[in-house]
């Protein structure tokens, strides 16, 4: 693709993302709920809000440890730590600042998340409606 049709669709990805995506932080109560009903959870499941064939986006899985943010494959099967946790307040200490603009990969002050690969942006992410549904 020339560079210039790329950059337009990368500008065109931003621009709705930053008209469409909430940037209101989860908050401390979301974030709190979500690590306790990980470490209840058994190891290796917790949240994974898309179950198809092949990559089904971010997920926060149970691990002996603690907790980890990871892509999911196949709907099941977690793939290494983007990000580890093993206490509950570090753990809501980052989520609590978190939103769907941050948990998109646009943001680029959000380095765990941030990303500039375009098909890996806004593809399955976490969103405050996943956190909701889980917790």
């Amino acid at each position: 693709m020339p560079d210039a049709e790329r950059e337009r669709r990368i500008a065109a990805a931003r621009d709705w993302a930053r008209r469409n995506l909430d940037r209101t932080p989860f908050g401390e109560a979301l974030a709190r709920r979500t690590w306790r009903r990980l470490v209840n959870s058994a190891v290796d499941s917790g949240l994974i809000h898309e179950f198809h064939r092949d990559y089904c986006g971010h997920g926060l899985l149970r691990t002996a440890a603690g907790v980890k943010l990871c892509e999911i494959q196949d709907g099941h099967f977690g793939g290494p730590p983007i990000a580890e946790w093993t206490c509950e307040e570090d753990f809501v200490a980052f989520f609590a600042r978190q939103s769907d603009w941050t948990c998109s990969g646009m943001e680029p002050a959000e380095p765990v998340f941030f990303t500039e690969d375009e098909w890996a942006r806004c593809n399955q992410r976490l969103k405050r409606e996943h956190l909701e549904r889980f917790a």
